[in-house]
């Protein structure tokens, strides 16, 4: 299994999300249609953040064995946070809500790390 990658490729996506979600919450909004209140703008800052945390966190356990029994909590943390939002992003493509190209490449980006780190939580770790 190449945590190393996986880690690595994880955190920069998620750097790059909340960074984007940080620094610039009202064009996103905007570019999605909805308005720009305080509220939004808020809670999109804080999933920033919190992207940011998962992005560090990531980049920190990058060298370290995971799987197994190894690193179990960075990478059931990271199985939960990508399936689950990697289910509800579908839900929302499957219901009509949203379409775009941009969310149903998210989705796929998504689902793609989900099952990664479903295999690297649920299979013994190997060291190369």
């Amino acid at each position: 299994m190449h945590t190393k990658m996986l880690m690595r490729l994880s955190s920069l996506f998620l750097g790059i999300l909340g960074l984007a979600a940080s620094f610039m919450p009202q064009e996103i909004l905007a570019h999605y249609g909805a308005h720009s209140s305080g509220l939004g703008t808020l809670l999109l800052q804080v999933v920033g953040a919190l992207y940011l945390g998962f992005a560090v966190l990531n980049w920190m356990a990058r060298d370290i064995l995971i799987g197994g029994i190894y690193a179990r909590p960075v990478a059931l943390g990271n199985f939960l946070h990508f399936g689950i939002v990697g289910l509800t992003v579908w839900k929302a493509i499957a219901s009509g809500t949203s379409r775009s190209s941009d969310i149903v490449t998210g989705a796929i980006v998504y689902s793609v790390f989900a099952v990664w780190f479903g295999l690297v939580v649920f299979t013994h770790p190997t060291k190369q």
